[in-house]
């Protein structure tokens, strides 16, 4: 069976693994395997449980893969394999929820395909996680021969001295076999940064393309800097970063739309488990801690403190020249409904 990105799954489960019915195997029996061998405490709280199908199946091969689409599924079922062994969710969210799913075809046929062909899935992701070293990152090095690359003052970073950002791609592609692959960034940019280092680095003296500024990305730079704004904002003026507002002109500001955008971020507010769980899936992120964000960490109101942040911001923007002057900032009246229904909050 032909890998591909949506069925890789990283180490030796990049290709779906045959484990032959001896003694009557069942899907519970691997699933102890897996936990006795696993090097980790097994959790009570995890996702890592059967998802779909009855433990005490007798298992007749053992499909692996990153995320056990429909399409994944269905190969295992065509090569004689009953027990798929997942990295990602298979029901569309991080805890696999199928409560609201009950009457979604979508839904309703992956399941359906799953019991008529009697399979197990179960899914294998926290405890991967939590091995030292990390399992997915292992089997990624592996499958990507990256073992040479590895930084020797920190193993779970790696160096790529002298290779393009196109090298880079087209290398991650052919190992991989990935057949559509989005690459941002000047493809003659000389990877010099580690892998996931964000900390700003200092130059080290040399060029990062043999110290020809010609073939520099930018004339004459030779070292990326990776900032957090919001970061280098609180601690250059100690002092919250506003990094959104709803603007509009006077004329088209009604209370209507003041109206709307209000139920906007009140239905927003009370769906962050929802909004986070669509995130997750769309960049393959864990969600709760994307809720937790969402949560903790962003202030949807422009209280006080906010408001005064902003309006520093404007004024060093006019002290630079990068606006003609520091307008003070006008609110628009909210509807009489919102001012009721806050008045009646504070009672």
């Amino acid at each position: 069976m032909e890998t591909s990105r949506r069925s890789f799954l990283l180490s030796a489960a990049a290709t779906s693994a045959c484990a032959q019915d001896s003694g009557g195997l069942t899907a519970k029996d691997v699933i102890q395997r897996i936990q006795k061998n696993v090097g980790v405490p097994w959790r009570e709280q995890t996702v890592d449980t059967v998802k779909a199908g009855s433990p005490e199946t007798h298992v007749k091969g053992i499909a692996t893969t990153m995320m056990a689409t429909l399409d994944v599924v269905e190969r295992a079922a065509a090569a004689g394999r009953n027990m798929v062994i997942t990295h990602e969710p298979t029901f569309y969210s991080h805890e696999d929820r199928t409560e609201a799913l009950k009457d979604d075809p979508t839904f309703r046929f992956k399941q359906a395909f799953l019991e008529e062909h009697e399979m197990v899935v179960f899914r294998f992701h926290d405890h991967w996680h939590a091995r030292r070293p990390d399992g997915i990152a292992t089997g990624m090095v592996q499958a990507l021969g990256w073992e040479k690359n590895v930084d020797p003052q920190n193993s779970g970073q790696f160096l790529f001295e002298g290779m393009t950002l196109a090298n880079l791609a087209r290398q991650i592609e052919e190992k991989l076999k990935i057949r559509t692959m989005r690459v941002i960034g000047d493809p003659a940019l000389r990877v010099r940064l580690k892998v996931d280092a964000l900390a700003a680095k200092q130059p080290a003296g040399h060029g990062c393309c043999g110290g020809d500024e010609s073939e520099h990305p930018v004339a004459g730079v030779d070292m990326l800097f990776v900032y957090d704004v919001a970061q280098q904002w609180r601690e250059m003026t100690g002092k919250p970063s506003v990094l959104a507002v709803w603007a509009g002109r006077r004329d088209v500001v009604t209370p209507e739309v003041v109206a709307d955008f209000l139920a906007s971020r009140e239905y927003g507010l009370a769906n962050l488990g929802d909004i986070a769980e669509g995130a997750a899936l769309k960049l393959e992120l864990p969600p709760t801690p994307l809720e937790r964000y969402l949560r903790e960490s962003i202030d949807y109101s422009l209280d006080a403190e906010n408001l005064a942040a902003l309006e520093y911001y404007f004024a060093r923007c006019a002290d630079a020249g990068l606006i003609p002057a520091a307008r003070p900032i006008e609110f628009a009246a909210a509807p009489q409904s919102a001012q009721h229904a806050s008045r009646a909050g504070t009672d």
